[in-house]
């Protein structure tokens, strides 16, 4: 069966499987990093910083969303892979059902508290108003984001990960193009910006929609099939809520990052979000080749393919090392030409700082390459809380670091700070991995 990688070359499946998804994100990181190219460009430096003030806080909702639709597929790829079809229907139309009724309440509150949140996170004065604006209209789409998130999905549980990129790749291009218009031609600023993100994140949830009902009947759910399974959304939770609020608290520590980064001022502000953008794009490969060991794990552990799922833990590793020392190498090279896309000019302190920033993350970088490792074998075997607790750990280190080193180093305290939490982070993580494997080889004696 198309997509099944319960059998094949190990290597193969999971590069097959991460080269689409790579691309697809790259894409979909597309969508805030050409709004802050052409807002930075066409509005201005302080429109640029608004921007970067709000995405913090939109981060934190949309990837709560996206934790939901991860876990969720964690129990789908299960499904596929020992061949339980109905179960595999049913979990799709359970989180559907549920996520819609969640995404449209955190969006109805986040409306209500956005100038309250932005305040909260130090955001200056001169720009509280123009992020206010940009959150607002973002959290109004929200609901294309869930419906998109949880289709493609399902279409990767049953290891269909190319897809999904053609729809992001149109949506991508629209937002560019509505992003010249709306910010460039008819000077709408960051409102056009918001804008020209949510009407392309529609397209791409319509598409991929579209697409499931005229291709995949595995999929197709009549309208007699829209059931809410209480049984089943007890485990959908279990392996939800513990991603979820790993994303969540990921973002959370981001927005204290934020924190710590606008007393700076607005060029901080500016380069702060224009390196998370490099570390969006950066982290983006390593968590794709992590996502596709999860789906290739869960599947073979439907399966009970045991072999299967240590070699592909061990390939796994492997090409997470060779994309890291291709990484520092393409980050050690082009850091300023990076920085010189979100404003006009090249010497500017915005640039300087980011420049400086992204030099030292090109060694820094390898850290997340093994913790994202382990993070994608832990989801694959169902263990949602190790993943959960190590991300907790990250980001307490994260912040305490940055906050204690902004002081000291400046701007380039907040690539020490990450440093440091990815450490902790990965001296969680190892023991946790032993003392699962020995916890496991016990069971299998027994």
């Amino acid at each position: 069966m198309k997509g099944n990688m319960t059998q094949g070359n190990v290597s193969k499946n999971i590069i097959r499987f991460a080269i689409p998804m790579i691309l697809g994100n790259i894409f979909q990181l597309t969508y805030n990093a050409v709004d802050s190219i052409i807002v930075g460009r066409y509005a201005g430096e302080e429109a640029l910083a608004s921007i970067g003030t709000a995405n913090p806080i939109m981060n934190i909702v949309m990837f709560f969303i996206i934790g939901i639709c991860l876990g969720a597929s964690i129990l789908m790829s299960e499904f596929f892979g020992a061949g339980d079809f109905s179960r595999l229907k049913r979990e799709v139309s359970t989180t559907i059902i549920a996520g819609g009724i969640f995404t449209i309440m955190v969006a109805m509150i986040g409306f209500m508290l956005t100038p309250l949140l932005l305040r909260m996170i130090q955001t200056p004065d001169e720009i509280i108003h123009m992020s206010s604006s940009y959150l607002r209209i973002i959290f109004v789409g929200l609901i294309f984001t869930f419906l998109y998130n949880i289709y493609a999905a399902s279409l990767r549980s049953i290891g269909d990960s190319k897809t999904p990129i053609y729809f992001l790749i149109a949506s991508a291009i629209l937002n560019g193009c509505l992003d010249m218009i709306f910010v460039g031609v008819m000077n709408l600023g960051v409102t056009g910006a918001a804008f020209a993100t949510i009407i392309a994140e529609s397209l791409s949830c319509i598409l991929c929609i579209r697409y499931v009902y005229r291709k995949i009947p595995l999929l197709q759910l009549k309208l007699n099939e829209f059931v809410f399974d209480r049984a089943l959304i007890k485990k959908t939770v279990s392996y939800s809520w513990a991603t979820a609020m790993q994303q969540t608290i990921l973002q959370i520590g981001k927005v204290l990052v934020q924190g710590a980064v606008n007393p700076l001022g607005v060029d901080s502000i500016a380069a702060f979000n224009a390196v998370n953008r490099a570390d969006d794009f950066a982290f983006m490969p390593q968590q794709s080749i992590a996502s596709a060991m999860t789906v290739f794990i869960a599947q073979n552990r439907g399966a009970a393919k045991n072999e299967r799922i240590k070699e592909g833990f061990r390939r796994s590793l492997i090409i997470e090392i060779v994309y890291c020392i291709i990484l520092m190498i393409v980050m050690l090279i082009f850091a300023r030409n990076f920085m010189g896309l979100f404003v006009t000019n090249s010497s500017s302190q915005i640039v300087i700082l980011g420049t400086t920033y992204l030099r030292y993350m090109a060694f820094f970088y390898i850290i997340p390459g093994f913790t994202n490792w382990l993070q994608g074998y832990f989801r694959g075997m169902g263990e949602m809380k190790i993943t959960f607790y190590s991300t907790t750990v990250q980001i307490i280190f994260r912040v305490i670091f940055v906050y204690a080193f902004i002081p000291i180093a400046g701007f380039t305290g907040i690539a020490y700070a990450c440093l440091g939490g990815w450490i902790a982070m990965l001296l969680y993580e190892v023991p946790a991995y032993y003392r699962y494997t020995r916890k496991k080889q016990s069971k299998n004696k027994a």
